[in-house]
């Protein structure tokens, strides 16, 4: 089973290069039942032809996946890795890397960390600040929120079972709430203005309530995932620091606009985070799943997260080395940042901002188009890369209905979402190779 098989490689490499070459259809969701009748009986004591496996995937299961990596794929938070990483990801993967430990994997925990190095200077935090990769936003939020909690129990001289608070606003993604209640911390909801959390906003908040000693950070977002919207980072961390709270900047969408000239000073504030999160298998042209995750001061997370067994004592016989696995809940991991760095090498950051300013100016063209269409209603003005609009006099059912048929004709995917208790239509623009006329295209099915 271990031996090498050339005719194997040359299969699987040729379908990846037809995959690479051929940027396929946006496909569609497959049928529970069609699926279970394609796959029945194929894991046995036996094994099968690899051209058969292989023909399987092409022809039944491949095309029930929505290809995320489409140009006409405007809906959640889209994907578009370069051809570069998603050639070292698959260089990466089959290269098995442990990537846990500086013991294991030195060479590739330090190209991991030249990246960390190059988004913590972006935010503009101190030469200390490190961190790790992770599998995504969740992951990210959820371990420095452990890292927070930790940190303010043993300043503020807590026990476990101490009631702590995080404040939050009710734009937050939904991770943050799913990791406060797995840690065990509740949620301090402040109002925010505009769907917007500020600086007055917290502070109010803070005063308005009876005992605010318990309230311990505070998670602001640079990038709401509906409508692209930054926090009042600025105000937010001057009041952390007036209230003695660890400030976490949840950057999985919209962090990666530090490298667009034309938005960058709506992150002033950034620099103040305690962690920060931003995924580049976003919008940094990374395939999943990879997020960056960092610390102002990794010495917490290390606190925090180190896990300690006989049989890892090995990984930390030298404080000088870098483990990831010390920074964030997880212990095995793969090296998922490498597919950013090799990519980042190969076109260099002046491509990364170029294609990043792309979608920040479609973003504007759109709401542009939607003012100057008389049945169409543009809800605010794009921060991002997100436009959430109305058709004027549509339901939500016309909308799910509009955005099926769009997906059946393959012109687009653009899922509906929500916006103050209606249904709107929502883009989400990413892909450098969205133009005008695609979304011209898809406006012109609303009339």
């Amino acid at each position: 089973m271990h031996t090498y098989d050339p005719a194997l490689t040359d299969l699987v490499l040729g379908s990846l290069r037809d995959r690479l070459s051929n940027r396929p259809a946006l496909n569609h969701p497959g049928e529970g039942d069609k699926l279970d009748q394609a796959l029945a009986g194929l894991i046995g004591p036996e094994g099968n032809d690899p051209a058969e496996v292989l023909r399987l995937w092409t022809e039944q299961l491949a095309p029930t996946t929505i290809t995320v990596d489409s140009p006409r794929f405007l809906s959640f938070v889209p994907a578009a890795p370069t051809q570069a990483a998603a050639l070292f990801d698959a260089l990466v993967s089959c290269s098995s890397i442990q990537g846990v430990s500086w013991l294991l994997a030195s060479g590739p925990i330090a190209a991991e960390n030249q990246i960390l190095r190059l988004l913590a200077d972006l935010a503009g935090m101190p030469a200390a600040a490190g961190g790790c990769f992770v599998s995504g936003g969740s992951a990210g939020n959820l371990s420095a929120l452990v890292t927070a909690r930790d940190t303010a129990r043993h300043r503020r001289g807590l026990g476990p079972y101490d009631r702590v608070r995080f404040a939050v606003s009710d734009q937050a993604h939904s991770s943050i709430g799913n990791a406060l209640r797995i840690i065990g911390v509740e949620p301090f909801t402040v109002p925010t203005v505009d769907h917007r959390l500020t600086g007055p906003a917290l502070r109010a908040a803070l005063l308005a309530d009876a005992d605010p000693s318990d309230v311990i950070g505070v998670a602001a977002t640079a990038g709401t995932t509906n409508a692209g919207i930054i926090d009042d980072l600025s105000g937010i961390a001057t009041v952390a620091r007036e209230f003695d709270l660890w400030l976490h900047v949840d950057g999985a969408y919209g962090g990666a606009g530090l490298l667009a000239p034309s938005v960058r000073d709506r992150y002033r504030g950034i620099e103040y985070a305690d962690s920060l999160v931003i995924d580049p298998h976003k919008w940094l042209f990374a395939p999943f799943d990879c997020a960056t995750l960092l610390y102002r001061d990794p010495r917490l997370a290390r606190t925090a997260h180190t896990q300690d067994a006989s049989y890892l004592d090995a990984l930390h016989t030298d404080d000088t080395q870098w483990n990831p696995s010390d920074y964030a809940h997880h212990l095995s991991r793969r090296a998922r940042g490498l597919p950013l760095w090799f990519s980042l090498a190969v076109h260099g950051t002046r491509a990364y901002s170029e294609a990043i300013e792309k979608a920040l100016t479609l973003a504007r063209a759109t709401a542009a188009l939607i003012r100057n269409t008389p049945h169409l209603e543009l809800i605010r003005e794009p921060e991002l890369s997100a436009v959430l609009f109305r058709r004027i006099g549509w339901t939500a059912e016309d909308y799910a209905e509009w955005s099926a048929r769009l997906l059946a004709g393959q012109t687009a995917f653009v899922a509906p979402t929500g916006w103050e208790g209606a249904t709107v239509a929502r883009f989400a623009f990413l892909h450098p190779e969205t133009t005008l006329e695609i979304v011209e295209e898809i406006v012109g099915t609303m009339a």
